[in-house]
């Protein structure tokens, strides 16, 4: 009755002893001090490979003993099993050192055994009082273990119940998934899980994921995954048990959770129900996260176009249209490299619009466009590669999308969208990319053909340089806004004579020429332009005389150089700062007699003039 009553006062809850293992260490206690022994030391043996372990002892260095692989269960089995109270000799390596051993039993049932080493021979212990004390703590650890696990089962309750309203308080994905990871290793600390995940969810850091691949290894994952069930595979010779619990919603299964129970020979039943309900509580609360991120990126993707079909309707040029359209794509998509690609009616003629990016004016660039241009060419259809090699190139980009522009049934160009990462690229940021391309084609378009009406608004039809209109109003311009600049009056010496000779279309021929020769020589910034007639004009903002007269002397050089029939032109140059009393007119002028002057004086040359004083 005394040690009845020092065991009921281990189990009062105000102790706060709650865990099996603790209450069977302060048993050994009680008892090593009701007999006086020096040492109780609790052995049982695994149940999947029936092997002795010390669960727990009064004494530290014994819990660290471990058991010889030779030592023989099944021969100590039948050796004790009919036995109350084993005395020494114990023909057993390890219980050598002990006394005394108390088999602890329920039924036919081993429950473990407590060895006792220096029993006190003061107090002599008969073997009825020492098998009434086996009786007594068998029947202790019975109800003990029933009590800690009626305390674990509902600690384990609680917990789903605060994990289920952590995960319907969370639209966070991560965060669902590290709840379920942790409040397993909270409260199964012995065992392993993995998230099993298809590919498209293989970026959460921190978590221990595997992708859910159909292979011989993942048989049974792949069943749960399709099924939806619970599937267990024990395996006797790795002496571990694994269960696959679908993470499973309402419309459908988001993953499997794989557990796994090291030295078991089976998943213990109780366990099997409080995983499933906790995977069936994540794969809801995983739906629903999942859910309410695909309403956040329709949104973010509808206000992407809207924003897009505004600024591409707010008349930009081409070039700022082109740039927009990059910038939207590789903030967006997370890409490295967005070109713009205009292309012939056949094919055969490609050209990348300024605001790509640099990579598509690169040499490296040019066996991607081929093989884009080729296969819109053929299929005339979006492509989306997930992992294209291309032999040869040093520049590698795996991922690809490329949507055709088509404007009234034809293919105008298309856009072309690279990342270094094979699979980078989501099937749902390949149709936005589509959606995006099919809402700007119209805007690419309209900016072309306005600039293109500019264009020949300003542009001489047949050289192609700019027209005197272009010319006059830069010239006022730079006049007003510049410090200084320089003009130039160019005469085609003799035209009438190759008109006379070889009739108007040569003498076509010959303008368009010493236009080419013009516009190949001069800046960007620089204005080429036709006066009338054979007579064309050159303007050149901030550049001061000699540099013009150096320009003016190369283009009469090239131009008897590289005409065909050869001719000579005769230029002239005049020149104005901010500080002279200066106009157009009297700029004009002075040109125009500098070049009367170059023709009257033999042609072939260049005269300048500057204020009333002429110097050739």
């Amino acid at each position: 009755m005394n040690l009845k009553s020092r065991f009921f006062d281990l189990i009062q809850e105000d102790k706060g002893i709650l865990s099996y293992e603790e209450i069977l260490r302060e048993m050994l206690f009680v008892i090593q001090n009701f007999i006086q022994s020096k040492e109780l030391t609790f052995f049982n043996l695994h149940d999947c490979n029936k092997e002795m372990y010390v669960v727990a002892s009064t004494s530290e260095e014994a819990e660290a003993v471990e058991f010889s692989p030779h030592f023989n269960s099944e021969e100590f089995y039948e050796y004790v099993l009919d036995k109350s109270i084993i005395r020494q000799p114990i023909p057993f390596s390890n219980f050598e050192k002990y006394d005394l051993l108390l088999p602890m039993r329920r039924g036919n049932e081993q429950l473990g055994y407590i060895a006792i080493k220096d029993v006190s021979k003061e107090i002599p212990f008969s073997d009825p009082i020492l098998e009434k004390i086996g009786e007594e703590c068998s029947k202790f650890l019975l109800k003990a273990k029933g009590i800690c696990e009626v305390i674990f089962e509902e600690k384990r309750y609680k917990q789903l119940f605060r994990v289920t309203e952590k995960f319907h308080s969370s639209m966070d994905m991560d965060a669902v998934l590290g709840e379920i990871i942790f409040t397993l290793q909270e409260v199964y600390p012995s065992f392993t899980y993995y998230l099993m995940l298809s590919h498209d969810n293989n970026n959460h850091a921190n978590l221990p994921i595997k992708d859910l691949e159909y292979d011989s290894e993942n048989i049974s994952a792949m069943q749960a995954y399709v099924t939806g069930a619970i599937q267990l595979e024990d395996s006797v010779q790795e002496q571990k048990s694994i269960l696959y619990a679908p993470l499973k919603g309402k419309q459908g299964v988001y993953g499997v959770l794989q557990v796994i129970a090291p030295n078991t020979r089976a998943f213990p039943n109780n366990e099997v129900e409080f995983i499933t309900l906790l995977a069936n509580t994540a794969g809801s609360a995983l739906e629903n996260a999942q859910l309410y991120q695909q309403s956040r990126k329709l949104i973010a993707d509808l206000q992407l176009i809207n924003e897009t079909t505004r600024r591409l309707n707010s008349d930009l040029r081409l070039t700022e249209t082109i740039n927009f359209m990059t910038g939207q794509i590789l903030t967006s998509f997370e890409a490295e490299e967005v070109g713009f690609v205009l292309v012939s009616e056949n094919f055969e003629q490609i050209k990348v619009l300024k605001g790509s990016t640099d990579f598509f004016f690169s040499k490296d660039a040019e066996q991607y466009l081929q093989y884009i241009a080729k296969k819109i060419k053929n299929e005339k259809d979006s492509l989306f590669l997930g992992d294209l090699i291309l032999e040869n190139v040093s520049s590698v980009y795996r991922s690809v999308m490329a949507v055709p522009m088509v404007q009234t049934d034809v293919i105008m160009g298309f856009a072309l969208v690279l990342h270094r990462l094979p699979y980078h690229f989501s099937f749902e940021t390949f149709k936005l990319m589509q959606s995006l391309i099919h809402h700007s084609t119209l805007a690419f378009s309209n900016s072309m053909l306005r600039e293109e009406l500019e264009k020949m608004v300003i542009t001489d039809h047949l050289t192609k340089l700019h027209s005197r209109n272009f010319l006059n109003e830069n010239i006022h311009r730079s006049m007003s806004e510049d410090a200084f600049g320089t003009f130039i009056l160019i005469d085609i010496d003799n035209f009438k004579q190759i008109n006379d000779t070889y009739g108007h279309q040569v003498g076509d021929e010959v303008l368009i020429q010493v236009a080419s020769i013009i516009h190949d020589n001069i800046r960007d910034t620089d204005i080429g332009a036709r006066w009338g007639g054979e007579e064309l004009a050159i303007y050149l903002p901030r550049i001061p005389l000699h540099v013009a007269v150096t320009i003016a002397e190369r283009l009469v050089a090239k131009v008897n150089e590289l005409t065909a029939p050869r001719i000579t032109i005769s230029c002239g140059v005049s020149y104005w700062t901010k500080e002279s009393d200066d106009n157009f007119t009297k700029l004009f002028k002075r040109a125009d007699q500098a070049l009367y002057l170059a023709k009257e004086t033999g042609k072939n040359k260049v005269v300048v003039q500057e204020d009333e004083e002429l110097i050739s």
